[in-house]
């Protein structure tokens, strides 16, 4: 019997006798084909009728507890009363969903299956006591003592404890002062700040400027999650970070004395930033703080109700929201051109047909190639705008790594007009050339944006100030110009290898910024080595393939926690279907071959593939800000699952061609 896809079932394969090594290999072929057009078969029945995919995309419960606060916000009670919120069955929902992501301990956590950490357990606590929770309720009291076990609100991030501050809940003068006069500081200074902390500090400028400040319902406050020996301060790191403590308090002074005229020149500055800034995105930055900020900005600079770009910004922000029944999740932002570019990849490197679905999705694509100039061009002014971002509308923040993914993705899915198709290739890469860094790396958003001096300002801590450089990006980038004919004899390439070679860690593996973490690293890393050609990368390569098999766990499959990026090592996790994908192509790439712990690594995939083709995952595997906030793409469990299967095939099959041929395959022993 065969299954639907014409392959025989793994029940009815049945051997009278003993198998030969090239039977073993053919059989295990015939089931990776059968399990990849499962998944492919998933994956494509998931594509929306425009052409694109876009899977939930979920942070932590902090989300939740600032929407509580924005909503205050706009909605404040009267001084001394109770919060009459206007959608109380909204907001109820909110707290059930805030409530569900408690851990037995009494705090909340920043991913999946890891431990209480002290800023969203003290940002749901003061939510819930906002909004009208008994503090003596059990789970009240055991998140309050949690919370002075971890340090109290002292041990908060600024970000926190500026939300905080914003309702008079923790002392202004202990948080560090972002003023709107960043704007006139000459030489573009603003720029040298990565792009999600221009959007976030932009906005909230405003709000610090204007010195509004929303009321607690009832007069209450959080003062019993002060920590009773820790000190109120702003972060301090090092003596040069205690210089920008001495310049913020000067900072505060003008605050109090600042020069009226300047003032004002500085708050226009920032609100026309701003405002430009929201046009062709779904909303400032298209992203969660910044969304949050941008609205509570317009409305303290006293835009009406019914002005239009405060009713857009609302709008977007709550499209955010994820009603799933009896609560609320919600999403910092929206992947589609993410998501689509890697599942019209995975298809096509399995050699899926569906050619009219791949048509769909490539013409889609071509619809959100930016055209305009962003804030990328303040460090390229002559370079032609192009590129890829990362939601359905961001054009001032192209990203340098959808758009390498794009690429990957155009070479299977060819659009309904080849000619637009081929000239949007070209324009992006040559925006992907002139958005190489000096050390010869590439970032998320921006060129050279690493001035390390910024880390040490008070507000640092949200780790996120700056957008280096880093491995993964790198190695997808080289990827895409690798295999539209470039090589290590190329020199933007031959400098990619450099920094590849150079930052890779004494082990073997690969830091991985965007997604968890070193599995993730390594195998983009290794995927650009293996497309460079360089033969320097040998070793490298080899170092790699060993750490993978170091770090395999017993069951074949592959998993790494979050708490990595606090240790600054690899910490091992259950296996995850979304790993021990990242962990094969790695490995695959490394090799170039099958090895019997690769087997182990495609065995586990199969053996864990659910009857409609798809895969659970439990833990957080996506990155955001290390340490910070981490996110779960829901799609990752499937099409990279199905992008290892392709591999792996592809390498079989090559395999079986050469002994075919009477030649002898490089099969490993490990």
């Amino acid at each position: 019997m065969r299954d639907r896809f014409g392959i025989p079932g793994t029940a009815q394969v049945r051997t009278h006798h003993l198998e030969t090594h090239d039977e073993v290999q053919q059989r295990l072929l015939e089931r990776v084909n059968h399990h990849g057009k499962l998944a492919a078969a998933a994956l494509l029945d998931m594509q929306k009728e425009e052409g694109f995919w876009c899977g939930d995309l979920t942070g932590d419960s902090t989300l939740l507890s600032d929407y509580i606060l924005l909503e205050m916000w706009l909605h404040p009670p009267q001084p001394g009363k109770e919060w009459n919120p206007p959608h109380p069955e909204k907001i109820k929902k909110m707290v059930r969903s805030i409530w569900r992501h408690q851990l037995p301990d009494g705090g909340w956590n920043l991913f999946a299956k890891g431990p209480a950490e002290i800023n969203p357990t003290v940002r749901a606590y003061t939510a819930l006591k906002l909004v009208g929770e008994d503090p003596e309720d059990p789970r009240m009291q055991k998140a309050r003592e949690l919370i002075l076990e971890l340090g109290g609100i002292q041990a908060c991030n600024s970000y926190t404890k500026i939300n905080l501050s914003l309702f008079g809940l923790f002392p202004k003068k202990y948080v560090p002062t972002v003023p709107p006069e960043i704007l006139l500081i000459p030489g573009n200074f603003l720029y040298e700040m990565s792009s999600w902390t221009r959007t976030i500090i932009v906005p909230l400028s405003i709000i610090q400027a204007l010195n509004i400040q929303c009321p607690a319902p009832r007069g209450i406050n959080v003062d019993e999650l002060l920590h009773p020996k820790a000190k109120l301060r702003l972060p301090r790191k090092d003596r040069l970070s205690e210089i920008f403590i001495h310049a913020d308090r000067l900072l505060k002074q003008w605050e109090r004395r600042h020069v009226p005229v300047v003032r004002t020149k500085a708050i226009r500055a920032a609100e026309r930033w701003m405002m430009e800034h929201i046009q062709y995105s779904d909303g400032l930055g298209a992203i969660y703080p910044a969304m949050m900020y941008s609205i509570m900005a317009m409305d303290a600079m006293g835009y009406e109700r019914d002005q239009p770009d405060l009713v857009k910004a609302i709008e977007q922000f709550e499209d955010l929201i994820l009603d799933q029944g009896e609560i609320y999740h919600f999403q910092p932002c929206k992947s589609p051109l993410w998501d689509t570019a890697i599942a019209a990849f995975s298809l096509g490197e399995l050699g899926i047909g569906e050619t009219e679905k791949l048509t769909r999705a490539a013409d889609w694509m071509l619809t959100k190639e930016v055209r305009r100039k962003g804030d990328w061009s303040e460090k390229r002014p002559n370079l032609t705008p192009s590129g890829w971002a990362f939601e359905f509308a961001n054009e001032f923040y192209p990203d340098i790594d959808d758009t390498a993914m794009v690429l990957l993705a155009l070479q299977h899915a060819r659009a309904s007009d080849p000619e637009k198709q081929e000239k949007a290739e070209k324009r992006a890469i040559n925006w992907l050339l002139g958005m190489q860094s000096s050390d010869g790396g590439w970032a998320a958003f921006d060129v050279d944006n690493n001035w390390q001096i910024l880390n040490k300002v008070p507000f640092a801590d949200h780790n996120a100030m700056l957008d280096p450089t880093c491995a993964d990006i790198t190695g997808r980038v080289m990827d895409a110009l690798c295999r539209r004919g470039m090589s290590h004899n190329d020199e933007v390439i031959h400098r990619g290898v450099r920094y590849l070679l150079t930052t890779q860690e004494k082990d073997g593996p690969w830091y991985g910024r965007w997604g968890v973490n070193y599995i993730y690293g390594t195998f983009l890393a290794l995927r650009g080595l293996r497309a460079s050609g360089d033969p320097a990368a040998h070793e490298s390569m080899k170092r790699a393939a060993s750490w993978y098999y170091s770090v395999q766990n017993p069951d074949g499959g592959w998993g790494e926690s979050c708490m990595g990026y606090q240790t600054g090592g690899f910490v091992t996790a259950e296996s995850t279907a979304s790993q021990t994908a990242w962990a094969l192509l790695g490995l695959l790439a490394a090799e170039g071959t099958l090895t019997p712990k690769a087997k182990a690594g495609i065995q586990w995939l199969m053996d864990r593939q659910k009857p409609d083709g798809t895969w659970d995952e439990e833990l957080t595997t996506g990155t955001g800000f290390p340490n910070v906030f981490y996110l779960t793409y829901h799609l990752y469990r499937n099409y990279f699952p199905l992008m290892a299967m392709a591999a792996y095939k592809k390498i079989s099959e090559k395999q079986e061609g050469a002994l075919r041929l009477g030649l002898t395959p490089n099969l490993s022993t490990q």
